[in-house]
């Protein structure tokens, strides 16, 4: 796993740390590794950007955001090579399911804007490990729809990027990333390239 140097309550899983989403024996140990209860708020992920608050463990319902007021609970979404995003702010953490249609949505920026309503305006944005503008080919269809944010794979085909849109539409919260390719790099879990059900964790808590 992986917890960014000097900052508490985020972490990120690889895929030595086995499948997040359905080994229950991978969850416990990582839990347990980690200091933090294996009961975490979960949710059914939709790719959309609808945010749900929550206090209590276990699945929400089907939403692509959560955050949280309540200390001690870990919030966790799954990825393999849609990003994870963390919000952060004094008293709630947020944390947020980012694929190309939740990133076009702006689940992000719904996440952060309803943490600010409820008086808990984010300081500090992290961002996990996804497909980079390397590996992650799209149509014209998918090209057209970020514009400023388009590139090209390392076989010269048409490619989003990704992390580029989710760091503009943080703005004034400059993230800290995972800068990894979960595509082409063989630590991660990724459905492109293998088709695997296999995923990784995004965990937060306050």
């Amino acid at each position: 796993m992986i917890r960014p140097p000097g900052q508490g309550g985020v972490l990120f899983t690889e895929a030595s740390d086995g499948d997040q989403r359905f080994d229950a024996t991978a969850r416990e140990l990582l839990s347990a590794a980690a200091g933090i209860d294996s009961h975490w708020a979960t949710l059914t992920q939709v790719h959309g950007r609808r945010v749900l608050g929550v206090d209590v463990a276990g699945l929400a319902g089907e939403a692509d955001a959560l955050w949280t007021e309540r200390s001690g609970l870990p919030l966790a979404v799954f990825t393999a090579d849609c990003y994870g995003v963390v919000l952060r702010a004094p008293g709630a953490v947020g944390i947020a399911h980012a694929g190309w249609r939740g990133v076009e949505a702006g689940v992000v920026g719904a996440l952060r804007d309803t943490m600010t309503r409820a008086g808990h305006s984010p300081v500090s944005a992290f961002v996990g490990p996804g497909i980079g503008s390397c590996c992650f080919e799209v149509g014209p269809e998918v090209a057209e729809r970020f514009e400023g944010h388009t590139s090209l794979t390392t076989w010269n085909s048409q490619s989003v990027d990704l992390a580029g849109t989710l760091k503009d539409q943080l703005a004034d919260l400059t993230p800290i990333r995972v800068g990894t390719c979960t595509f082409h790099e063989p630590d991660w879990f990724s459905h492109r390239r293998t088709g695997a059900s296999s995923r990784m964790a995004t965990i937060t808590w306050l």
